[in-house]
């Protein structure tokens, strides 16, 4: 694989000169200022510098612009929102990278409510998409926390997950046609959907989670659903994350075609978010051990009729002792505060003190059981550490967050203990046949423990696509793909 070597002084110049004229003031700042707030990942865990910002408007300028940066080697680093989770749009501290904005392609070019179809450029927001398909009675299947910042092409980038996969899968299952600019400047244009096209590779799913080390996602032609006219939103206190697992199953069979979440909250990740939001109030009256976010929609009927079906699920599962108490929203803002508690996990432990945290999947059927045998392990190897599993518990992903003892020093935590309990949780979860990164991608956060832990013949794959679409390298370098040396058995 390609080791990219900074460019000689005089050849940095000359790039710095021809990007400024290619892409103008709007288009190309070495400003400090300008650079400074996206020099750090948002959780404030990697920061790096670059020479330079460039934020072109076009998918032509962007061609322009990497052409440009193979001829003069110049690396990459592309960034949507800044929003991610693994550090992947941060670059390192060398200098020699080029931050690449596609923030100002903010266009959707078109939306099309007859075939269910929106083509929006890689900088438009997640939540403007949102309000967009809404405006003409349809609706995009992904959400997430950071809607507000998070990009079309960041989420293509890393495969984005989300709260709705259960129902309507990953960023992945709504992405139908792509137009990417390759390491050399050529554009890959594959926006055109077509329900059977057999000639040869399906391209397309290359740039879906690649993080911008196979190309530049400039646009994307996405899925549209007609907009749900029934929701139903509950809050369920369980005994046990075995118990949910259950309900997950009851609720599935009663309600299958209309279940989109079922988000599993430990009591202690919803003490955190209590005592860290001065509004926010507990939906039950006593505390459990476990709770879950249940949520249903449909296309068809009204919410009084769907929440009545979740109702008699429930019901039902409470005459067969597997839920204590539950709680039903009864309008679309007291929804919204239940999502509000679920949302603000993450948040609520960060002000707590320093964690690990671990998006990790297993198989579905087994993630009760992980969750039961890899906390006491983790706990009682390191004393003081609580552990704190939440999240998408019928998709076999749920984040594995493990607590600093109380006094713990913020930064060298992370650096000593913590770096050995995230490599013993990356050990358990590949012992129990899965992933290390179920929906934020590898970036360079996980890259040194997916060298160590993935399947060679799969990293040699990998690395044989990369060097074939990035010969030089520049496609943001020291992310995603291990190098060999990382690799076990290479």
């Amino acid at each position: 694989m390609t080791t990219l070597t900074a460019p000689a002084s005089d050849s940095r110049a000359d790039f710095i000169n021809a990007a400024a004229q290619l892409l103008g003031s709007k288009g190309f700042s070495q400003d400090p200022e300008d650079l400074d707030g996206w020099l750090t990942d948002w959780r404030g865990q990697y920061s790096g510098r670059a020479f330079g910002l460039a934020s072109p408007a076009s998918t032509q300028e962007v061609a322009a612009l990497l052409k440009l940066c193979a001829s003069h080697r110049i690396a990459i680093v592309p960034q949507g929102g800044n929003s991610g989770m693994a550090g992947g749009a941060t670059p390192d501290d060398s200098g020699n990278a080029l931050l690449l904005s596609l923030r100002r392609m903010n266009a959707i070019r078109s939306l099309d409510c007859d075939a269910g179809q929106a083509v929006c450029e890689a900088g438009v927001i997640l939540q403007t998409f949102h309000e967009a398909a809404e405006a003409k009675g349809l609706r995009f299947p992904l959400t997430l926390g950071g809607k507000g910042s998070a990009t079309i092409g960041g989420l293509i980038s890393t495969n984005a997950g989300g709260t709705q996969v259960l129902r309507h899968g990953t960023m992945r299952s709504q992405v139908l046609g792509v137009e990417a600019v390759l390491a050399d400047g050529s554009i890959f244009d594959a926006l055109t959907v077509l329900k059977k096209d057999n000639r040869g590779f399906d391209l397309k799913q290359l740039m879906i989670g690649s993080e911008g080390t196979l190309g530049i996602v400039t646009a994307a032609t996405l899925r549209l659903l007609p907009a749900p006219t029934a929701r139903a939103t509950a809050w369920v206190g369980l005994a046990s994350i075995t118990d949910a697992r259950t309900l997950l199953q009851r609720v599935d069979r009663a309600l299958g075609d209309t279940l989109e979440g079922f988000e599993v909250v430990p009591a202690h990740c919803l003490d955190s978010v209590l005592d860290h939001l001065p509004d926010a109030r507990s939906p039950l009256g006593e505390r459990h051990e476990w709770n879950a976010l249940i949520e249903c929609v449909a296309t068809e009927g009204d919410d009084a009729a769907l929440r009545d079906r979740l109702q008699n699920a429930l019901a039902t599962a409470a005459e067969e002792g597997l839920l204590a108490d539950a709680v039903l929203a009864t309008s679309e803002s007291q929804a919204e505060e239940l999502w509000t508690l679920r949302d603000s996990i993450s948040a609520g432990e960060r002000a707590r003190g320093p964690a690990m945290q671990h998006d990790i999947s297993v198989p579905v059927e087994r993630m009760p059981e992980f969750i039961l045998e890899a906390s006491p392990q983790i706990e009682e190897e390191w004393p003081g550490t609580t552990v704190a599993a939440f999240g998408h518990l019928g998709d076999g992903n749920v984040h594995f967050h493990v607590l600093a003892p109380d006094g713990a020093t913020p930064g060298k935590w992370e650096r000593s203990e913590g770096k050995a309990i995230s490599a013993k949780v990356y050990d358990l979860v590949t012992q129990w046949g899965g992933s290390i990164s179920a929906e934020h991608g590898i970036g360079q956060m996980k890259v040194d423990e997916l060298g160590r832990l993935g399947d060679p013949v799969a990293l040699s794959m990998m690395r044989a696509v990369k060097d074939a679409l990035d010969p030089l390298g520049i496609l943001n370098p020291g992310k995603l793909v291990p190098s060999p040396e990382m690799s076990k058995g290479d």
